[in-house]
């Protein structure tokens, strides 16, 4: 997770988390994950607060999926979890295990 300050004169108040998330897909698989997860994106895109839902795919290895997500604040980012947990699941047989998740926190220079 990566805090990003997006207004310094609030104290930390107005940040902005960024998550990146890294999935490996059973070989083969890579296209139909990315497919998969557009559907999720799409849906995601939708919930207060999301700025960024967006999945990338490697093109030196197609198996290998990134999502970037960024949300308002913290209190958006928990909303949407709240709402991913009654959502369907991924088909299954697409994705190797739960994806690694990087957590960073920095301040914006720019």
């Amino acid at each position: 997770m990566i805090l990003v300050d997006t207004d310094s004169g609030t104290g930390g108040k107005g940040m902005a988390v960024r998550l990146v998330v890294t999935f490996q897909a059973v070989p083969g698989k890579g296209a139909e994950l990315a497919q998969a997860m557009k559907a999720r994106c799409e849906v995601s895109r939708q919930d207060a607060g999301c700025e960024q839902f967006e999945v990338f795919q490697s093109v030196s290895d197609p198996d290998k999926l990134v999502l970037l997500e960024l949300w308002k604040d913290q209190a958006a980012l928990d909303a949407h979890a709240k709402l991913q947990a009654q959502r369907p699941p991924l088909p299954e047989g697409l994705r190797l295990g739960a994806g690694e998740r990087e957590d960073y926190t920095y301040n914006r220079t720019r």
